[in-house]
């Protein structure tokens, strides 16, 4: 292969979302045919949507990026030349949207290398702190204005007060990295990305607080992220970078079973101590007494994420950014119906608008709604898309930040279905102790049941409405304090859907099984056999009807006709056997 000598550095994207591309692949073709060149694994740069990508770094100070490489050797060829043939350009709409942070050295460095992360301003802003006096550190914090990211956004820096005004022999500071909402993908890719920066913001939050033993509490199918801590946490030990105001911080990794519960904080304790993931009242706060009894601390990985650069810049620059009640950039894991999933970072105050449509890349055409917080969040309709993101606004719209997944919404969606869909999530992970999330959430769950199967009666949406509001009100932890949210949301600004479905019932957009058929047109149809062929119960017959009573609704007979002969229909519009 002819390799261009203007180029210094080979950079792949290697974190999950790359790996699932097929990244491993194009390394190994990668290591094969430029051998000679430096060749650094960096993390995740945000447009997962386009990987595996290679960025070429050149002799000039520039850089070539290339997405959606190949694994195989004339694509490599074509990067080694520096062709032309598939070149990124990252969307300058979305370049002047965000405001990169917390992920400024996202996809920059090696994840794995503690001398990139210091040639690149890591660890001094640990060594700034150092050299201020705790109270003083905890002051910046509060004014800063930083709040919580891992969804209840509580003034992060009056947390540190509680936890630096208590004395005890032993004060434990832990890391929420128990992200559990579907969709989310923030605090992976951060530990995945960026560990040291993450690591960092820990040792100076127990600098401050006078923490004297770290866990980072991490699910455990975050394989990768979990890697990549170790080797960040043995890199510092190397360093003696533990070694906080004369005494030697431990830091210690657990890995979690993967129970969404234990994303709140005195659930996470008690699985930290052996126990099952239950929540307790409060108070006594975690502060007051946490893992073992001792003063214990919890921020999640976003929130010690942004503590780097906060110390580095200083209170006055980072609270120069936002809101006036939310300060700061927001990371935001974009999935759904969009053009460009991946992970953003804009500052607060920032329009879901601008958000979907400008760096999402949402047709505004097709979309309905987005869903933020996670399963418990609120959908909010595209015509309060000129809302500004920060906690207030979202919340006085029935919807929350929550840690920061974002779920764009088609107008192919069924928003009942979508109700019951996070529904079903969130009642299953209840841990049970509380009755009205146990028995709430399950009897609203069995009523969407009903209703998306042509069953419901109109009572149903009174009884929604009403027991929402109660599950909130009697749940002990924000699982059940926000599980009702997508359903009220959804009936607060998508009634006549479920109207339609008790009175009529009728799916507006043919999206839920029990209320639609499949329906072959003969005149379409060129008999090419793949819907027989690919039909798992046998419901397509030699003479191309489809029987409806057989019919699983899988839609796999419409995603292989060739000429769209197939399609759903109202109930009872379709063909069926007696």
């Amino acid at each position: 292969m002819t390799i261009s000598d203007k180029i210094r550095k080979i950079k792949i994207g290697m974190a999950s979302c790359g790996i699932a591309a097929g990244a491993d692949g194009v390394l190994a073709v990668l290591k094969e045919h430029a051998d000679k060149i430096p060749i650094d694994q960096v993390g995740c740069f945000g447009h997962c949507y386009c990987e595996p990508v290679v960025e070429i770094e050149t002799v000039d100070g520039g850089s070539v990026l290339y997405s959606r490489v190949k694994p195989a050797p004339e694509s490599i060829a074509n990067i080694l030349a520096l062709g032309k043939a598939g070149r990124f350009q990252i969307n300058p709409v979305r370049q002047a949207k965000e405001l990169l942070k917390v992920t400024r050295l996202a996809g920059v460095i090696d994840p794995t290398s503690y001398e990139e992360y210091v040639e690149n301003g890591g660890y001094a802003a640990l060594a700034k702190a150092l050299a201020m006096t705790p109270a003083e550190v905890v002051d910046e914090v509060k004014k800063s204005g930083l709040r919580g990211r891992g969804g209840g956004g509580f003034p992060t820096g009056m947390k540190w007060g509680f936890m630096a005004a208590k004395t005890a022999e032993q004060k434990i500071l832990i890391c929420n990295a128990d992200e559990g909402d579907p969709g989310a993908f923030m605090d992976r890719s951060l530990m995945e990305s960026v560990p040291h920066q993450v690591l960092e913001g820990m040792l100076i939050a127990a600098y401050a607080t006078g923490s004297t033993r770290i866990f980072i509490y991490c699910r455990a199918e975050y394989p990768l992220a979990i890697k990549h801590l170790y080797i960040a946490i043995g890199q510092i030990k190397q360093h003696k970078l533990n070694l906080i105001a004369g005494r030697e911080i431990d830091i210690v990794v657990k890995e979690g079973a993967g129970a969404f519960v234990c994303g709140e904080e005195t659930a996470l304790i008690h699985s930290l101590e052996g126990k099952r993931g239950t929540p307790r009242f409060r108070p006594p706060f975690p502060t007051d007494s946490g893992w073992q009894g001792c003063p214990t601390m919890i921020n999640n990985v976003e929130t010690f994420g942004n503590i780097p650069y906060l110390i580095a810049e200083g209170a006055a620059s980072y609270a120069a950014v936002g809101t006036a009640t939310s300060k700061g950039t927001k990371l935001f894991a974009l999935a759904g119906d969009l053009a460009h999933p991946g992970l953003v970072e804009v500052p607060m105050g920032i329009t879901l608008r601008e958000i979907v449509f400008d760096i999402g890349g949402a047709d505004p055409a097709a979309t309905k709604a987005v869903q933020t917080g996670g399963p418990s969040g609120g959908c909010i309709p595209v015509e309060k898309f000129d809302t500004p993101v920060d906690y207030d606004s979202l919340k006085a719209l029935g919807a929350i930040m929550g840690s920061g997944g974002m779920i764009v919404i088609g107008k192919n969606r069924c928003m009942v279905e979508t109700a019951r869909y996070f529904l079903d999530f969130t009642h299953r992970e209840s841990c049970g102790k509380c009755t009205f999330c146990r028995v709430g959430t399950k009897r609203m769950f069995e009523t969407l049941e009903r209703i998306t199967a042509g069953a419901g009666v109109p009572e149903d949406l009174d009884f929604l409405a009403g027991m929402g509001p109660k599950v909130i009100k009697a749940s002990l932890c924000g699982l059940g304090q926000t599980a009702p949210n997508p359903v009220l949301a959804t009936l607060r600004y998508y009634r006549h859907e479920y109207e339609n479905h008790v009175n009529n019932r009728q799916c507006d957009v043919l999206a839920c099984d029990k209320l639609v058929d499949i329906k072959l047109d003969p005149a379409k149809c060129v008999k090419c056999r793949l819907c027989i062929k690919n039909c798992p119960v046998d419901a397509v017959s030699e003479d191309f009807i489809i029987d409806n009573n057989k019919c699983t609704r899988c839609n796999t007979c419409i995603e292989v006709c060739p000429k769209d002969a197939i399609c759903r229909v109202k109930k009872g519009e379709g063909f069926y056997r007696e």
